[in-house]
């Protein structure tokens, strides 16, 4: 049976309508971290796939979730919720799988945010001995920023996306300069081949995509703030396009850049010498020391910025899934002054200092272990959510067309299903790459594992609501 339409009353919502298009893009496109992807994800991209094609790879990710963006924001224009993938899988495919993929979500988005913490606190560990001599533990650092986030968290969305709009301009400006300086000073000349299909002929492909993928992370979070902008109908729609379009564009120029800086065909070698290195040293190489070690000041602003997006977004999930009977009613709690779902926000909060204690604790490296671990995990129910809401939209439109034409409720959304299903299926089985661990490993099934665990149980959850509280069963995806 369908679930009646229910846009959010501002009672039950998190606060007044303050925020637009701009603000939404600052929270989409800081979650995908540009210079943390310029430094740390593009030479991994290059070192582990052998792919000197990674800039056409941006390319074609950004036209298919361009694709997918079509099927979305038509459900954004009838459905107001703060869950998003939650509320549009609900009133897509119904309540259980709804249920499962809220489950899904939560994993995804908490593995994604905390698992930043370990390159941030070993990236500004780092940063600060050699700079000023004093030798921090990374976990030090990483439960000071989680604290940070915790205050900013608690406010108003508002300041949150002033502080990320400074964040984010200074991040492009540091990125473009390195990009502007590669073209300008190319040793082997500028080439267009890393644009070409050829370029993408050989190497390991589907790991290659798995790492744009990943890049790409957050851009589908802007239906979660459409209980907080001013139209949701409008603005949702149009902040999704703009951040795929800008993450997409510009990714693929940085990509490109960096192929031009090195030369093509010394891409490879550098990366695998470089690593992560990479970027600072072509830093100071076409531009100079001084932009290179700024560049290195910058990369941490910019995990930051990605920390504080994905810390929002879980809190909206929890504040949904609150008040809906789904998780604990204080959840659905928002403060009366700052408007912010601020019990959620404590929730993720609380959970992010004991996983950083116990990776402490472990003594493991925080950024081939808690880092990698946990943000690929993200990456990869992301995707798995995205194929499911296209399958939802379509799902959803065929019910009720309401008004929509058919690229949006049916081709677009099922194109976009086939090919992310496709990209999913690639993660899996390219997931020991992701992971730099041996075929055959635990790693590469228990992680996995832990998605369809979250899916199954959600389902379970859902069903056991049905039975022992039909009321609140009823009410999921109501936000009512």
């Amino acid at each position: 049976m369908a679930i009646p339409e229910v846009v959010s009353p501002s009672s039950s919502g998190t606060g007044r309508r303050r925020i637009g298009v701009p603000e939404i893009v600052f929270f989409v496109v800081a979650a995908s971290a540009p210079l943390t992807v310029a430094a740390g994800g593009l030479p991994t991209s290059f070192a582990v796939t052998g792919v000197v094609g990674i800039p056409l790879l941006y390319v074609v990710l950004a036209v298919l979730l361009a694709v997918f963006t079509g099927g979305y924001a038509a459900m954004s224009r009838s459905i107001t919720n703060a869950g998003a993938f939650y509320a549009y899988i609900t009133h897509g495919l119904g309540r259980a799988a709804g249920v499962g993929a809220a489950f899904v979500a939560l994993i995804s988005y908490n593995t994604m945010q905390i698992g930043l913490y370990g390159l941030f606190g070993f990236t500004t560990a780092d940063l600060l001995k050699s700079k000023t001599g004093l030798d921090l533990p990374w976990w030090t650092v990483a439960l000071l920023g989680v604290a940070v986030v915790a205050v900013l968290g608690f406010r108003r969305v508002d300041l949150n996306a002033r502080v990320l709009g400074v964040l984010l301009a200074v991040e492009f400006l540091t990125v473009l300069v390195f990009d502007l300086a590669q073209l300008a000073d190319a040793p082997s000349g500028v080439s267009l081949a890393p644009l070409g299909f050829h370029a993408a002929s050989d190497g390991a492909i589907g790991a290659a995509f798995c790492f744009a993928m990943a890049s790409f992370m957050g851009f589908e979070a802007a239906a979660l703030y459409s209980e907080e902008c001013r139209d949701p109908r409008r603005t949702i729609s149009r902040a999704t396009y703009v951040a795929v379009a800008v993450i997409g564009v510009f990714y693929a120029f940085t990509a490109w850049a960096m192929t031009v800086g090195t030369g093509t065909s010394a891409i490879i070698g550098r990366a695998q010498k470089d690593g992560p290195g990479l970027v600072f040293a072509l830093a100071g190489e076409h531009v100079g020391k001084p932009f290179a070690d700024l560049a290195q000041l910058f990369l941490v602003t910019s995990l930051f910025a990605a920390l504080l997006s994905f810390h929002n977004a879980v809190a909206r999930y929890f504040f949904s899934l609150g008040r809906e009977g789904v998780l604990p009613a204080p959840l659905s709690r928002t403060h009366d002054r700052h408007g912010s779902p601020h019990i959620g926000s404590l929730t993720q909060t609380a959970l992010a200092a004991v996983v950083v204690t116990v990776f402490a604790f472990s003594g493991k490296d925080p950024v081939l272990t808690l880092f990698n671990w946990f943000t690929n995990l993200g990456a990869l129910g992301v995707i798995l959510l995205l194929a499911l809401t296209s399958a939802a939209v379509v799902a959803y439109f065929a019910r009720d067309h309401r008004g929509e034409n058919a690229w949006n409720r049916l081709i677009a959304p099922a194109v976009a299903c086939a090919g992310l299903g496709a990209v999913f299926v690639a993660s899996l089985l390219n997931f020991d790459a992701l992971l730099g661990a041996e075929k055959g490993s635990a790693l590469t099934w228990l992680l996995p594992g832990l998605i369809f665990a979250a899916a199954v149980l959600g389902v379970v959850f859902a069903l056991y609501l049905r039975l022992s509280r039909p009321a609140s069963y009823a009410r999921i995806g109501t936000s009512s």
